[in-house]
């Protein structure tokens, strides 16, 4: 065991959660009507606490156990079976593993929150997360970070995928299965309301941005000038495409919002994700700057040519970006052209097909949409019983 190392992941460990709570929570809250914040709070939070008593259960030992089959990792490491305080993964306690990846697997199904926002059923989002983590994400992380069929010498190669923080793992399977959930789930009665707290999105895109030094950062999984450069090329992408964003935006419509540059932000940090292990700034400086616009884009091509209601950009932004950041190891000459055109395909391919059987079944046991009265008064009342804002008193 290395202590700076596992000092260094303990602080990484925080960091990531932090994304989610509050850092994610807020940043969808704001984004909706103002009777559908505490659900979108709600989502967030009890999806945080369900994937980590799962991750414990299961998902740990799919994603990282012995299995040799490359497909998914057994069983053996079920509950933390066999793992004590004394066990190392590399120079880490085993344990401190289990809870940094533990976080990933959290903000994952989380993400995928900001599509079906302001109708989704309470019962459909808790299953079906539940089922998506560890059908779909669970094993994904093993075929690329467990040591399974797409790592060095995999199925592609002596040169496996290069994914250093989850362009692949996270964004873009939270992403794909995003579009599917709204596609299946239809648009909203009234898609035309603004954000009811800009300041709630940019304070929590100000806390994504800080935790996000944990989640690229952490993913070196030493303190050493690799998580150094790490969390610099991921500050440098979040500002450029912060900047690119605002000024396409401008130009554009003429004006520069703050939900949008710190959509901007958002954008150029899924897009830094997979290559920050890889690139230097002047590169993160590029992947940024063409992150702001090609995901501003993105957004436009959903919302109003395809007419999806992926209400809060899910896809566009982490989906588009992760898959961007991806293309991008090999365009800079740090991956495999084949490795990494070959992951995002099977990957996606397999996220879209579970995705697609889950909702179907999850379906059949719980609501998937709530009903016109519900969604027209409000998911808080309504399915939780609360009011986000009392005018009366």
């Amino acid at each position: 065991m290395n202590g700076a190392d596992t000092a260094w992941i303990l602080v990484a460990t925080a960091l990531v959660l932090f994304m989610s709570l509050p850092g994610l929570a807020l940043f969808y809250g704001g984004l909706v009507r103002a009777r559908n914040v505490l659900s979108v709070f709600m989502h967030v939070y009890a999806i945080a606490a369900l994937m980590s008593v799962l991750w414990l259960a299961f998902g740990y030992t799919i994603a990282f156990g012995s299995g040799t089959s490359g497909l998914w990792g057994g069983l053996d490491k079920a509950f933390l079976m066999g793992v004590t305080a004394d066990s190392l993964s590399g120079t880490l306690p085993e344990v401190l593993f289990f809870a940094f990846q533990m976080t990933f697997a959290i903000i994952t199904p989380a993400l995928i929150v900001g599509a079906y926002v302001e109708r989704v059923g309470f019962g459909f989002v808790l299953l079906f997360s539940s089922l998506w983590m560890l059908l779909c994400y669970a094993p994904v992380v093993h075929w690329i970070w467990g040591g399974g069929m797409m790592s060095d010498g995999g199925i592609f190669g002596a040169v496996g995928v290069k994914d250093f923080a989850g362009g692949i793992v996270v964004h873009e399977t939270a992403g794909l299965a995003a579009l599917m959930v709204a596609f299946f789930l239809g648009p909203r009665k009234n898609r035309t309301t603004p954000p009811h707290s800009p300041g709630f999105v940019m304070i929590g895109a100000g806390m994504l941005w800080v935790g996000w030094f944990g989640f690229n950062g952490g993913s070196q999984l030493a303190a050493d000038g690799g998580a150094a450069m790490a969390l610099t090329v991921t500050h440098i992408s979040a500002a450029t495409a912060s900047l690119s964003w605002a000024l396409w935006e401008k130009i554009k419509y003429g004006k520069a919002s703050l939900v949008g540059i710190v959509t901007g932000t958002i954008a150029g940090l899924a897009s830094i994700t997979p290559a920050s292990g890889f690139v230097g700034p002047i590169e993160a400086l590029i992947i940024g700057a063409v992150a702001g616009v090609l995901c501003q884009e993105a957004v436009n091509l959903i919302r109003n040519k395809m007419r999806i209601d992926d209400t809060l950009d899910v896809f566009a932004v982490h989906g588009v970006g992760g898959i961007f950041g991806t293309i991008m190891i090999a365009l800079f000459g740090h991956g495999s052209w084949m490795a990494q055109m070959g992951a995002l395909v099977v990957v996606g391919a397999f996220t879209l097909v579970v995705t697609f059987i889950l909702i179907k079944l999850v379906a059949m046991v719980t609501p998937l949409r709530v009903d016109l009265e519900t969604e027209t008064n409000g998911l808080d009342l309504s399915a939780h019983g609360e009011r986000a804002y009392d005018f009366t008193s």
